[in-house]
């Protein structure tokens, strides 16, 4: 019998390996093991570099959500798959309670060229005997800002086509996805935190490897 993972007042501590994990309702659909920076009242730190191990939802042929239409997708048998972030390194921030993240981007190494805001349902934190993490639902319609805080709206055809198929589609309000999004565009917009330079010159502790595999517990029940 799988024990209920603990779910209320978890507080992660720097240097600790967790689970950042995506559901669409019950369903895990992404999931990779990353590094926490720092756990405060400003929110979660982590750290995700490139060659983070990982597990995405893909089909038997190797293609992903993004490879044909929503159409289908939602036909097609899925499984997740091990493998690695081979993006650039990212420093992600979420907030406590918040609709959001905000991930810091630079490329290469020394240089912040910007910021990149996923817009999702706020995260469960949780922790059990062998594993911890966070799970978050994410809503598609995300933001990019410019180190000179211009923004625009990313990915908006996704949820164009998604929401044409509400008996699949985890989105149920778009109108509140967007006021979320707006709610940070003021943020942005008047260059307040974490906005503001905060964190845009972190360096990783040099001492933190890159696992090379998910823990026991990486497919546990959604934390809720």
């Amino acid at each position: 019998m799988t024990t209920q993972p603990e779910v209320d007042t978890v507080r992660f501590k720097p240097g600790d390996l967790i689970l950042h994990r995506q559901f669409t309702g019950d369903r895990l659909v992404f999931v990779r093991l990353v590094r926490v920076i720092d756990h405060d009242e400003r929110g979660l730190r982590l750290w995700i570099p490139h060659g983070t191990v990982m597990s995405a939802t893909m089909t038997a042929d190797g293609r992903g959500l993004r490879d044909m239409p929503f159409s289908e997708w939602v036909e097609t048998d899925r499984v997740l798959t091990e493998m690695s972030w081979r993006g650039p390194n990212v420093f992600m921030f979420t907030p406590p309670d918040a609709g959001h993240s905000v991930l810091f981007f630079w490329h290469p190494a020394e240089h912040f060229f910007g910021w990149y805001v996923n817009l999702e349902e706020p995260g469960v934190l949780w922790r059990d005997e062998t594993a911890a993490g966070i799970d978050i639902t994410d809503q598609d319609l995300d933001m990019w800002v410019d180190r000179d805080r211009t923004w625009h709206w990313k990915d908006e055809h996704e949820l164009a086509e998604r929401l044409a198929y509400p008996e699949h589609y985890w989105v149920k309000d778009e109108d509140e996805v967007r006021a979320e999004g707006l709610r940070v565009a003021a943020l942005i917009e008047s260059g307040a935190f974490p906005f503001d330079g905060t964190w845009c010159d972190f360096r990783p502790d040099p001492s933190w490897p890159v696992p090379a595999h998910l823990p026991p517990g990486w497919d546990r029940p959604r934390a809720r």
